[in-house]
């Protein structure tokens, strides 16, 4: 009986640390998963070793090897150890041979078909936008945003932190950034857990206006919580064989209601290989419902299912392996891959995924783009020859070198038929201060403005200058001439703007000095004779667009 005890207390033990290991870990029960493999060459060793360490040590004793008996039971467990070593090594080899059958050096054509390319009109597809449809902030800028708002929540900010998640998606038609609050630590954790997360904070990407939403009742199922209400654990112990991908996404729906999006890996080729998205998990932040929907059925109000990470690789696979794995190696005969970045753009309710194509041999220059659906992996291709957006970076940080502002990664945009990319022109401290519209085909041609309106104005005026015809350009510009009857500069922001004022006329006209082919106004005075364009913007306002 006390021997029975002992064992039966060695395989409790042995048992409390098999569930401690797959707690921590939480491995996927499902042979696609690497973490099921790797947890199982554990369960091996630990078997193996606790054999060997508890059993195997008695029956090694001097006492019982004196007697035929002692020594046949010590060959056995030798035996018992090297199936215990061999079932270790064939299973790690099973994951081995796996992972190779399962990578692109065997499978290049499967891979190269993973995703459906379609080629598609860049004018017919991409509309010319409304303003406030446009994301004027990037992730980073986002971020200062959201802790500045956290600061001045004096009942909240000693307690929560704003998270670094900040999805950028589709909220009743404008494109906001969404991040829920984080425990402070896990002391701020263990006194405020009871209730959950109070809130979120919600960035307008166009106004830059900036809410903390309040919620009636907490986020009790999140990435900062601990034990079983860890979203990652509160999956896995609904859903123990579904792989999930590495990157979960918090959404909100069109009432508000915060949620994560749990994509479910789906493995095409191989044990391992070949992924894409087979399923989606919608998980309510607040009260932990979880709902299983086939990819293809997710709502619409969701907007990221796929990562930009994994479909630009799957783009890449496309790309790269047109010719198999080897050519994309040495000879990389028709290779394309993605450039290195990538930005979101808002088409018809849905989020979708830019960058441009180039080859791999590193030229600056870019054969096309891409745009892929978050939603539903869509993808088009649009043959557009021109810059990198590296390159259009670099023009227009060259416009205002004086200033040392950084510019983001660019989207692209339809200015007057023309692609174009657009992008913010940042400070050392991470504030927009101005904006830039760069030519795709023509880097050369930058315009800048300290707002969006007067940066497509001057870029609208720029395509005219060189004579490019626009089917459908913004504004009608006309001409005005007389004496002026006044003239007074104002600072605006740290711009200087000249109001003028002509006689027997009551407009206003503004000429923005940001504008640096306007300079010449600085000659005139009242009395003397001026002639110009000028357009009339949507507040009213008479902006000059050239002196002549």
């Amino acid at each position: 009986m006390k021997k029975a005890g002992k064992r039966f207390v060695v395989a409790v033990v042995l048992l409390i640390v098999l569930g401690v290991y797959y707690y921590v870990t939480i491995p996927a029960i499902n042979i696609h998963s690497a973490g099921f493999w790797q947890c199982l060459l554990f369960l091996i060793a630990a078997l193996t070793v606790f054999y060997v360490l508890v059993k195997g040590r008695k029956e090694f004793s001097l006492t019982n090897l004196k007697d035929g008996r002692g020594i046949k039971d010590a060959v056995g467990s030798l035996k018992l150890a090297k199936v215990g070593i061999a079932a270790f090594v064939l299973t790690a080899l099973v994951y081995f041979i796996g992972s190779v059958l399962s990578s692109p050096i065997v499978n290049a054509a499967k891979y190269q078909k993973l995703l459906t390319v379609e080629n598609s009109d860049f004018s017919r597809d991409i509309k010319e936008v409304s303003y406030n449809t446009i994301p004027l902030l990037d992730k980073s800028s986002a971020e200062l945003l959201g802790n500045r708002k956290m600061g001045s929540m004096v009942d909240m900010v000693s307690q929560f932190e704003v998270s670094s998640e900040y999805t950028q998606i589709n909220y009743q038609g404008t494109p906001v950034r969404v991040a829920p609050l984080v425990y402070a630590s896990a002391i701020k954790w263990l006194t405020n857990q009871s209730q959950g997360i109070p809130a979120y904070i919600r960035i307008d990407m166009a106004t830059q206006n900036t809410e903390c939403v309040k919620l009636s009742a907490g986020i009790r199922y999140s990435e900062a919580e601990y034990f079983n209400r860890n979203i990652y654990r509160h999956l896995r112990f609904h859903y123990p064989t579904y792989i999930f991908d590495n990157q979960i996404f918090f959404e909100i729906d069109d009432e508000g209601t915060p949620y994560w999006v749990c994509p479910v890996k789906k493995f095409n080729i191989g044990l391992f290989g070949g992924q894409t998205i087979g399923r989606a998990v919608l998980c309510n932040a607040i009260t932990g419902e979880c709902v299983d929907y086939a990819v293809e059925d997710v709502p619409t109000w969701v907007d990221k299912v796929y990562s930009a990470e994994l479909l630009t690789g799957l783009y890449n696979y496309y790309g790269i392996l047109k010719h198999g794995y080897f050519n994309s190696i040495l000879g990389q005969k028709d290779c394309l891959q993605t450039t290195n970045g990538y930005n979101y753009i808002a088409l018809e309710d849905d989020v979708w995924v830019y960058t441009g194509v180039t080859s791999v041999s590193g030229d600056q220059s870019n054969v096309g783009f891409v745009l892929m659906n978050q939603r539903t992996m869509e993808t088009k291709f649009y043959t557009v020859e021109g810059a990198i957006e590296d390159s259009a970076m670099s023009s227009a940080e060259g416009q205002v070198q004086n200033l040392g502002y950084q510019a983001t990664f660019p989207l692209l945009l339809n200015i007057s038929g023309e692609p174009t990319y657009f992008m913010a022109l940042k400070d050392g401290a991470g504030l927009v201060k101005k904006y830039a519209m760069v030519n795709v085909q023509k880097y050369q041609w930058v315009a800048i403005g300290d707002t969006v309106q007067e940066c497509e104005k001057a870029y609208v005026k720029l395509l005219t200058t060189n004579g490019i015809t626009k089917s459908d350009a913004t504004g009608i510009f006309e001409t005005a001439k007389g004496r002026i009857a006044s003239i007074a500069p104002v600072v605006i922001e740290g711009t200087t703007h000249y109001y003028i004022c002509l006689e027997n006329k009551e407009e206003i006209f503004d000429v923005n000095l940001a504008d640096v082919t306007l300079i010449e106004i600085v000659k005139y005075a009242v009395g003397d004779t001026i002639s110009f364009e000028y357009e009339m913007d949507e507040s009213g306002l008479y902006t000059v667009m050239s002196l002549q």
